[in-house]
């Protein structure tokens, strides 16, 4: 058997009751829950109990994920079950950070908590939207990019899919493009141009936040989004760089393959990440785990 990877999810399967299935059923899920309501009271309740509205938000959706991602975690761990390396879409290598104790499971909690109100600000200060193209390359979707103001390819999520922030403005004419190329875009319900130039103050906000974190070398192989390599040099600038740059999610796992890995999970909210490793991959395997039945279910 080769390598296992944890993979740990992003923004947007966020739904009321994330994680409640994990928090009454682990010891070690519930201790994630209650750090992070000791840190920010009612995180629990709001992964529970909040609305589609309210778990929308940025400033809600990326402690929410977070602590479900974390919480799902180390609910493997207690079973036995470890991973040689580790990555996280977006707002997941924050929880990849104290997963491989780059930093403590509270300060990572305190980072994303200011990583979401920054990009809240950021989004509410430079609006914009984002597109997710399928049907034709990355390649294509860069000369399409090319041709409007502002317009920038930020997720490279498989072969056959990458998501654009453009200007509100441009998102319908962005979207014909598209079409007139052969192929499709959708439109994303988010509330801001992530990973991209838009989020530039957002970057530099949580810079400035990062001076007083003291980050430690990783006890486990742990890959950036922003080079697609295992985490090495200055932690914080490649913490910063994510932000405002684009996710290179199918490099991620390329170079994971390359390594060893041939058995991917998911851990925290839906399985968007499991289904792109299979459209990078279809000889790897792919779990997702949310709940305790998911791990019951786990063929290793």
């Amino acid at each position: 058997m080769g390598k296992i990877a944890f993979i740990f999810s992003g923004q947007g399967a966020q739904y009321s009751g994330m994680g409640k299935e994990l928090y009454d059923a682990s010891p070690a899920a519930k201790a994630v829950y209650d750090m992070a309501d000791s840190v920010r009271p009612n995180t629990s309740t709001q992964c529970f109990e909040g609305t589609a509205e309210e778990l929308c938000k940025t400033a809600n959706t990326q402690p929410c994920v977070f602590t479900a991602d974390l919480a799902a975690a180390y609910a493997l761990l207690e079973r036995g079950i470890k991973p040689d390396c580790v990555a996280g879409f977006s707002l997941g290598e924050i929880a990849a950070l104290a997963f491989s104790k780059m930093i403590s499971d509270e300060e990572a909690f305190k980072l994303v908590c200011k990583r979401g109100e920054l990009m809240d600000k950021a989004a509410n200060e430079n609006p914009g939207a984002m597109a997710a193209v399928i049907k034709i390359t990355p390649q294509q979707v860069e000369e399409i990019c090319k041709k409007f103001e502002k317009t920038y390819p930020v997720n490279y999520n498989s072969p056959a899919q990458t998501v654009v922030a453009t200007t509100s403005e441009n998102a319908d004419a962005f979207c014909e493009a598209v079409k007139n190329a052969g192929g499709r875009a959708k439109l994303l319900a988010v509330s801001g141009a992530f990973h991209s130039p838009f989020m530039s103050e957002a970057a530099e906000g949580l810079a400035e936040y990062m001076k007083d974190i003291d980050f430690s070398a990783p006890e486990i192989t742990i890959y950036s989004d922003y080079t697609a390599q295992p985490y090495e040099g200055d932690y914080k600038a490649l913490v910063k760089a994510q932000v405002e740059n684009p996710v290179r999610w199918q490099t991620i796992v390329e170079n994971m393959i390359t390594d060893g890995v041939d058995t991917f999970i998911e851990v925290g909210v839906g399985k968007t990440l499991t289904g792109l490793v299979k459209r990078i991959n279809a000889n790897v395997k792919a779990f997702k785990v949310e709940t305790p039945s998911d791990i019951d279910a786990l063929e290793l």
